[in-house]
């Protein structure tokens, strides 16, 4: 057991729905209402709606965590934001690699050797993927705990 408690951002460019039309949480946040808390003895979400928000503020929306009971947030989407991070790549998908790595990029997760001076992991291995985040997590913890 890894034992963190781990939040995620997931970026998305599509029109998401996550409520069910029909529901009054639908009907009602259709009908206007900016923010809608859905809650049940097991979990609870917020929607608010952000027609006027050009483009998602990733520092925003990681503020809207309980910090209390997090460790770590995994953000996926993003990338031009200035955070550590993986990058993916798989050669199949057709996208270059070039222009993926920037300072930003920890290790590199993919299905083949890449030519690059970061870490690599296998990115159909997630067990490694994960020991890989809980180290580099571990690692910034003593950082920041030293300066």
């Amino acid at each position: 057991m890894r034992n963190v408690r781990v939040g995620l951002i997931k970026h998305t460019h599509h029109d998401m729905e996550v409520d069910k039309p029909g529901k009054d949480s639908f009907e009602l946040r259709k009908a206007g209402a900016n923010q809608t808390l859905v809650a049940s003895a097991k979990r609870w979400a917020l929607m608010t709606e952000t027609p006027e928000a050009n483009e998602m503020d990733l520092h925003y929306l990681a503020s809207r965590f309980d910090h209390t009971t997090l460790d770590l947030i995994l953000v996926e989407g993003f990338k031009h934001e200035p955070i550590d991070k993986i990058a993916l790549f798989r050669s199949e998908v057709g996208k270059p690699l070039n222009g993926l790595i920037d300072n930003y990029v920890v290790a590199v997760a993919s299905n083949e050797i890449i030519d690059t001076h970061v870490p690599q992991i296998d990115i159909n291995n997630p067990e490694q993927i994960a020991d890989y985040i809980v180290s580099w997590w571990q690692k910034s913890v003593l950082v920041a705990k030293n300066n």
